[in-house]
């Protein structure tokens, strides 16, 4: 894992696209969130780890603070290239987002996705990471397509 560099933004675009699940719309406002945190170091509200094999970008998070959440952190973006899913790159990069919300106080992290069948590996990719759908707000996005956050609590131990 590493910082995000002005270089890497060509491999992420190419990422977000390649994965087949973001539309035009949705890549253009990722580029816009990578662009925020190069061009305003000084930002607090957004975090991103690059995930780096070889040389070769192979995904990314960005993330932050929830503002105004006594202890919560927001996934926003993750993106894996399909080359190097279920490869473990995905599990690092939100290993990346937890250990930051314990560092800094954190009780939960919360994401949002799509009901879509497009993101259907992305829920089930949650899930297994031991995230919960907390919510559910029908049709937000579009006819159909309903908002879902998903949580973990992270103050909670495992059951024995």
């Amino acid at each position: 894992m590493r910082d995000l560099t002005i270089a890497d933004l060509p491999h992420l675009q190419r990422i977000l696209r390649s994965t087949g699940a973001f539309t035009e719309a949705e890549v253009a406002c990722a580029m816009e969130l990578l662009a925020i945190v190069l061009d305003d170091p000084a930002q607090i509200d957004y975090r991103v780890a690059v995930a780096q094999t070889d040389g070769d970008v192979q995904g990314y998070v960005l993330y932050g603070p929830t503002p105004l959440a006594d202890g919560n952190v927001t996934l926003y973006w993750i993106a894996v290239c399909p080359e190097a899913q279920c490869r473990g790159v995905g599990r690092r990069l939100m290993a990346q987002v937890e250990e930051y919300a314990r560092q800094h106080g954190g009780r939960l992290v919360c994401l949002e996705t799509s009901s879509q069948g497009g993101y259907e590996r992305t829920r089930r990719f949650y899930r297994q990471a031991g995230y919960v759908e907390e919510s559910r707000i029908r049709d937000f996005y579009s006819p159909g397509d309903d908002r879902i956050t998903f949580v973990k609590r992270l103050d909670q131990t495992p059951d024995l």
